[in-house]
């Protein structure tokens, strides 16, 4: 299992946000367009919650929003990246956001969810792939740059 495999080009978005919060809101209604939410307002719910826990800004201009709900039947990643201007998402450290994984999945399956998060977190530590990420030009690129780590 790697991480791209739970990713699809559908579920790529080119953002031009000003905040964290219009960030997570066009992720989720891109998942809500492509089918993947059973109940857009209980996921968008979940994924506030979290954030108001602690930060998901995990540092390195990378956060990791993530819900996991028992309607939810398999993981998925949707990928924002902010090109222009990084979004201020109250990170680790500090450094303002440029990509952005919403994952979500079912709430029965913590292995695999924290064996999808190790191997992010493996690929955001690449920084060519972070500078790579932030130049692509189509979803199809992005996807790409996920098989090739």
């Amino acid at each position: 299992m790697k991480a791209a495999d739970y990713l699809d080009a559908r579920l790529v978005q080119f953002l031009d946000v000003s905040t964290r919060d219009e960030a997570i809101d066009a992720l989720i209604e891109l998942l809500d367009k492509q089918g993947k939410l059973p109940n857009r307002k209980q996921f968008r719910q979940a994924i506030f919650q979290r954030e108001q826990l602690v930060s998901t800004g995990i540092g390195m201009g990378v956060a990791v929003p993530h819900a996991k709900l028992a309607e939810l039947r398999r993981f998925f990643i949707a990928i924002g990246i902010q090109r222009i201007k990084g979004i201020e998402w109250n990170a680790l450290d500090k450094a303002p956001v440029r990509l952005v994984f919403l994952i979500g999945g079912p709430d029965n399956r913590q292995n695999e969810y924290l064996q999808i998060l190790s191997q992010l977190t493996s690929a955001f530590k690449n920084v060519e792939l972070r500078k790579e990420l932030l130049k692509a030009q189509t979803p199809q690129e992005v996807i790409s740059l996920f098989q090739k780590s």
